[in-house]
């Protein structure tokens, strides 16, 4: 018997991995990145907010309210997960809502986390990591959301056809350092730079809103975006991801390049960033 039909026997026979999803297309891809690992995929949906083809490439699913921890922890271990995955956006700004998360009928869980953190630290890394927390006392640890789609993270260098100019090269020196600072305080995962000078800054807003502020603040275009985590990132969550949308977006807005964190942010999917970064003439870098 052949080492590698050893080891697919082997993966069968472990548990599912377990994923809850959210909006866009990295479920899908996180999906098929655990399947080409020979695993089985265990799946919840966050209600209104996973793609309607999600369920039929999924071995098990299952919708699940948006605050509903305990019956996350349910269903996933009715599957027989017991390590999952986050991942797909899923908008904070809900929680700004006039007792938005109440409009979302809360279990228990929930709102005990709500109750003991997030009325004093509405944070996104305080939530996601104190959601980590309460799943792993009902039997499921949450895993690096990179783990099995590591060929779509960004690559070290330029990863496109068209190199950088000098202007951005002293740009990304200037503004990588303020990026990281930034991130330090949890404000934001982007800034828009151009001549040495902050254009704007990505708060809660997300980083597509973000990059029209800035088109409109620099109508001479040519400024550039960077986007990454503080070095000390938890991967398991909220880990930065750039997709095509981004690209159209800073291509309409004017921006003509795109530096990311090597091995901290995700191209969604990376094949398709990259060509679309091409035609639409935008340096992509990673560093």
């Amino acid at each position: 018997m052949s080492q590698a039909h050893t080891a697919s026997n082997l993966a069968s026979q472990l548990p599912p991995i377990g994923l809850i999803a959210g909006q866009g297309r990295m479920p899908i891809l996180e999906v098929q990145g655990i399947h080409a690992a020979g695993r089985q995929v265990a799946c919840i949906g966050l209600a209104g907010q996973y793609e309607p083809d999600l369920p039929d490439l999924c071995d098990h699913f299952a919708p699940v309210g948006l605050i509903r921890i305990g019956q996350w922890c349910k269903k996933l271990r009715q599957f027989g997960a017991d390590e999952a995955v986050m991942i797909g956006r899923v908008r904070k700004s809900r929680m700004y809502d006039p007792l938005g998360i109440f409009r979302q009928l809360p279990d228990f869980r929930a709102a005990k986390i709500w109750y003991r953190v997030l009325r004093h630290d509405r944070r996104s890394q305080t939530l996601l990591s104190a959601v980590a927390n309460e799943m792993q006392t009902c039997g499921v640890k949450l895993i690096d959301s990179t783990q099995y789609i590591t060929d779509h993270l960004a690559s070290e260098g330029i990863m496109t056809k068209r190199g950088l100019t000098p202007a951005q090269e002293a740009d990304i020196k200037f503004a990588w350092p303020i990026l990281m600072n930034m991130n330090n305080l949890e404000i934001g995962q982007a800034i828009a730079v151009k001549d040495r000078e902050v254009i704007a800054v990505e708060a809660m807003e997300g980083t597509d809103a973000m990059i029209k502020r800035a088109g409109k603040l620099c109508r001479s275009g040519n400024f550039i975006l960077l986007k990454g985590p503080n070095p000390g990132k938890d991967m398991r969550f909220d880990v930065p991801t750039i997709g095509l949308q981004t690209i159209k977006t800073l291509e309409s807005a004017g921006g003509s390049c795109l530096v990311v964190a090597t091995n901290q942010v995700i191209l969604a999917d990376k094949p398709r960033v990259i060509e679309a970064a091409n035609k639409a003439n935008i340096t992509v870098v990673g560093i």
